[in-house]
């Protein structure tokens, strides 16, 4: 895994790499000067994950090969369950607040401290940031919202704790009242058009949700409107972390080995699905909407298969050659 991603280092630092997943980590440092740099890919039309691997050729070729990328569909076979309990997150309030960047392809806050250690490993958080609308799917549904946490050990390897976001109009309390209030939900059965089995005869973690908006993101995104231009950034009111690390680590993780869910799509990402749900009211949600627009990328194959744009290359090869095979349809 260190390997994939110092070799993709080394490539990106001959060339010009914005990755929001990787803001802040040894694959794409800050600016020194703390200017808020703007992405150069997107997520529609040329500059969208269909053609990223030909935005910065070759560091981005990976996200046309890796057999192993992110973000997927989290349905059972595809993760290990982890108990919050089996982990040591911290996350260090930030009372003075903290920066809220505009990157152009989200919206990200620098953060003051925080650790996740797993096993015998450790890393630092660097920055959290949101793309509109989930990236990973829930057993085949989308939700509303997702947050990432970017951690970076030591060793220069990468975890990242995703977080689902739903809407909710019930009024604003602490996520430490939400997690008092937990209601669980169990995951609806499995679509045939996703050829998903009944879950009553798997192990698929329940999905605890906050009844009540997260009062951490709605603190958070009062501000966003203030940072609506891609390159601005804003100094938030106080941000409260420690309730909402309290309330993940009091439900599980669902674990894989992914990628990058940006260019340059690096291997070897740790990724850690959180079963827990925050949520923000439908005015918050539509003031980060309007800020972000839509900045997911589409679902990858279950890791260990084909990349889904090499097969769609050699079935347009496929489709081309027999169309030119094909005998030519006699004139009118």
């Amino acid at each position: 895994m260190r390997s994939t991603l110092l070799a993709l280092a080394l490539a990106a630092s001959a060339t010009r790499v914005f990755a929001s997943c990787a803001h802040g980590t040894f694959l794409r440092p800050r600016a020194e000067n703390g200017t808020v740099e703007i992405a150069t890919f997107g997520y529609t039309g040329n500059i969208g994950p269909l053609n990223w691997a030909a935005l910065e050729a070759p560091v981005n070729s990976v996200c046309a090969t890796g057999t192993r990328q992110s973000p997927i569909d989290m349905v059972d076979g595809v993760f290990t369950l982890l108990q919050g309990s089996d982990i040591q997150l911290t996350v260090n309030d930030m009372p003075e607040g903290a920066d809220f960047e505009n990157l152009g392809t989200t919206v990200e806050v620098i953060t003051q401290g925080g650790t996740l250690q797993v096993a015998d490993k450790t890393f630092e958080l660097q920055q959290f940031h949101f793309h509109l609308p989930s990236e990973h799917l829930d057993a085949g549904t989308s939700q509303a919202m997702e947050m990432h946490m970017v951690f970076q050990s030591a060793a220069q390897e990468i975890a990242v704790i995703g977080v689902y976001i739903n809407v909710n109009d019930a009024p604003a309390a602490s996520a430490a009242a939400a997690a008092a209030a937990t209601t669980t939900k169990t995951k609806r059965s499995r679509s045939r058009i996703f050829g998903r089995q009944d879950p009553a005869s798997n192990n698929t973690a329940a999905a605890p949700a906050t009844t009540t908006p997260t009062a951490l993101l709605e603190t958070l995104f009062s501000t966003v409107d203030q940072i609506s231009t891609p390159g601005t950034k804003v100094k938030t009111p106080p941000l409260v972390m420690s309730e909402v690390v309290d309330f993940l680590k009091a439900n599980a993780f669902q674990i894989y080995s992914g990628s990058l869910t940006t260019p340059p799509c690096s291997e070897g990402v740790s990724w850690h699905v959180s079963t827990a749900r925050l949520s923000v009211t439908p005015t918050s949600f539509a003031k980060v909407r309007d800020v972000i627009g839509f900045n997911a990328r589409f679902p990858q194959n279950t890791p260990g298969q084909p990349n889904i744009l090499m097969l769609s290359a050699l079935g347009s090869a496929a489709a081309a050659v027999a169309a030119a095979a094909a005998p030519a349809a006699p004139v009118a």
